[in-house]
């Protein structure tokens, strides 16, 4: 399976992206585990910080208690058992509220909350001065109170240093994993960058030889354009003074034979008359086949200053004008729609309608009255959908020449607009079988298009697609 360049550096880039999106994920979730584990440390410092305070608290009550008991000294009960008893609430409250949301914490702590009860009652009986207690009892009571709170504190700081240890696990595995992942991903985008940079020199310097080609082929084509466009013109100037000078001998052919029969018609036999005659016969058709040759080496020779805007209703009245006795002749209706003003040669329009409705009065059906419609539609070129791309934007002028003439088999479609190509015979229809092939000749010239629709005895359509304004660079359009 072959991929082009263009492919292969968008495939490239792709997985380069795709690598990079999962290194910045990896490196999203490394930073944010190492910030849920620096929060977790904070945290358990926090706890561990706040339930060394309330032992620390405790002991110095409880030594306190004991220093008073040995020395009968009212200054160890300063601060009261009282405050101290306070604060120890206060860093406990505190201490609840940072393990808020740690259920197995806060029901540790509700256990703490029931020593810490019976301590406070330790600590409030102990300091009274009046108190009448047996001090080795209170002593031992004291510590194993105190040995509770201690076993208490150490569970709770066990469960916060097993949440840090979790994190520090998870952290180390994201840790390990983030740096080969920034080497691959890094690695991979060295070699796209590389493979893309030399892919893309590549191109260019394939670019630089098109480019190179294509001038050279522009200079050598420019080079045959200018060649062809000599050859032509000598070709058609070599077709004029052919068919002008093809029409001397043919002058005294029909001259010699008109003195001929005029002369010796008496003594002719009649088989002599009869050939006489089809030379006759034949030297006319000649002398039309020359004139029609010269209308076609003329036709769709247009130049910048042969454009003008043609009034199409007025052209078609003027070519309706010319026909008007063949078409009286055949009994012809004709109907047409308003047609819009064309960019054009006026006389290569005027030569063009006036072939395709001579085609349609010469193909007329004996059976029935002759009826030609002529319809018009303004398209876009993207509309139309036989142009190119620079050309969607451009209005199209379509033009239908419907009749019901005796039709024509549609395999026959393109024949019919080459030089000299028939249909019909010559004894069934006159002709030389240039006129279609001139229009054709025109439309192309005009950077028209037309095309020719038939069905045997029901009739013919031609539909000739004309822009309604000429490009000036149009490559005829030389003087």
């Amino acid at each position: 399976m072959h991929f082009s360049v263009h492919k292969k550096i968008r495939l490239g880039f792709f997985i380069a992206f795709t690598v990079i999106i999962a290194a910045s994920v990896f490196s999203y979730l490394v930073a944010k585990n190492l910030l849920d584990n620096a929060g977790r440390l904070n945290h358990a410092i926090e706890v561990s910080k706040r339930l060394e305070v309330i032992t620390r608290q405790l002991k110095e009550a409880e030594a306190a208690i004991r220093g008073y008991n040995l020395t009968k000294d009212s200054s160890f009960l300063d601060p009261s058992m009282a405050e101290r008893s306070n604060r120890i609430e206060k860093e406990y409250q505190l201490l609840r509220k940072i393990t808020a949301d740690n259920s197995v914490q806060q029901r540790h702590l509700d256990t703490l909350r029931q020593l810490l009860a019976i301590k406070y009652q330790q600590l409030k009986l102990g300091g009274e001065k009046s108190a009448q207690l047996n001090q080795l009892s209170s002593v031992k009571e004291g510590e194993r109170s105190m040995d509770l709170i201690d076993n208490k504190v150490r569970d709770m700081i066990k469960i916060e240093e097993n949440l840090v240890q979790e994190k520090s696990e998870l952290f180390h595995f994201f840790a390990v994993m983030w740096v080969p992942m920034i080497f691959i991903s890094s690695l991979v985008a060295i070699i796209i960058g590389i493979y893309s940079y030399i892919t893309l020199t590549r191109e260019f310097r394939l670019q630089l030889y098109i480019e190179s080609r294509m001038k050279s082929y522009q200079r050598d084509l420019q080079q045959n354009i200018s060649l062809l466009n000599k050859t032509n013109q000598e070709l058609e100037q070599f077709a004029y003074v052919a068919s002008h000078d093809l029409q001397e001998p043919l002058r005294k052919i029909s001259t010699f034979s008109d003195r001929l029969q005029m002369k010796y018609k008496e003594q002719l036999p009649p088989d002599a008359s009869q050939l006489i005659e089809r030379m006759v016969s034949a030297v006319s058709r000649m002398r039309v086949l020359i004139n029609d040759l010269l209308i076609f080496s003329r036709a769709g020779r247009i130049t910048p200053e042969s454009i003008t805007r043609v009034d199409m209703n007025q052209l078609l009245q003027e070519v309706l004008s010319d026909l008007e006795v063949t078409l009286e002749e055949k009994n012809a209706l004709v109907k047409y729609d308003q047609l819009p003003v064309i960019e054009g040669s006026d006389t290569s329009f005027h030569q063009l309608f006036q072939n395709l409705l001579a085609n349609s009065i010469k193909f007329a059906s004996p059976d029935r009255r002759l009826e030609i419609q002529i319809h018009h539609q303004l398209l876009t070129g993207k509309e139309l959908g036989m142009v190119k791309e620079s050309q969607w934007d451009d209005t199209f002028c379509r033009i239908s020449l419907e009749d019901n003439g005796i039709g024509f088999d549609q395999a026959y479609a393109e024949r019919i607009f080459l030089i000299f190509q028939r249909l019909h015979g010559i004894s069934e229809y006159t002709g030389t079988g240039i006129g279609l092939a001139i229009c054709k000749k025109i439309v192309d010239s005009h950077n028209g298009f037309i095309q020719a629709y038939g069905i045997p005895n029901e009739g013919a359509t031609f539909v000739v697609t004309l822009p309604l304004k000429q490009k000036q660079a149009h490559p005829d359009l030389k003087a």
